[in-house]
């Protein structure tokens, strides 16, 4: 399968979550490159004030926690709240999006609340997970719509090497943005909830 990943104009991921609430996709080919971009993307929300939802493993959780102690204060640190990506995703012993849903909505439920603005990081490891690729694309739908009711952004991060064509395809469907280097572009394949029912 041939990646389109659009031909508009590249925009720095950081202006893009200071002036929008996007909903990005993030395909990483390495794990080193995957932690210092987890890692930018968590001091960028501290630095801003904002508090930001960590979905992610424990071992990935300790060496970014450890990395972002040794830069902010115990109160900065705060704003990071973290939820055990197996937990968050197998929260109903399978992978069934509206249990997923369900969780997403309690851990988000004191921003969304209280009216604050809020960033989300979810890394979706698929060898442990026996999701289907429409399963997944039915959850990235549910968390599109989420993400403009609720005015948030979020970065979802899946490996390359375990992304399937077929959910290569559902996650270009599904996700407005692209991150491609230090920047984003838009997806020429997305469709809107409403544009998929059309």
């Amino acid at each position: 399968m041939v990646e389109t990943f659009g031909n508009t104009k590249e925009i720095c991921m950081q202006t893009l979550v200071k002036e929008e609430y996007p909903h990005i996709l993030y395909l990483y080919e390495d794990a080193e490159c995957y932690l210092k971009r987890a890692l930018s993307f968590l001091k960028d929300s501290i630095t801003a004030g904002e508090p930001v939802l960590l979905v992610e493993n424990e071992r990935n959780y300790q060496k970014l926690k450890a990395e972002l102690s040794s830069c902010f204060s115990a109160e900065e640190m705060k704003l990071v709240n973290y939820a055990n990506s197996i937990s968050f995703y197998l929260s109903s012993g399978s992978y069934f999006p509206p249990a997923i849903e369900s969780y997403f909505n309690e851990v988000a439920k004191p921003y969304i609340e209280e009216n604050i603005r809020f960033r989300s990081w979810a890394h979706v490891e698929w060898s442990t997970i026996n999701g289907s690729a429409h399963l997944v694309e039915q959850l990235e739908r549910i968390i599109d719509q989420a993400v403009k009711q609720y005015s948030f952004s979020l970065v979802c991060a899946y490996e390359r090497s375990r992304t399937s064509d077929e959910l290569m395809e559902a996650l270009l469907q599904t996700h407005p943005y692209i991150a491609k280097g230090d920047s984003v572009i838009t997806s020429d394949t997305y469709r809107s909830n409403s544009e998929k029912n059309v």
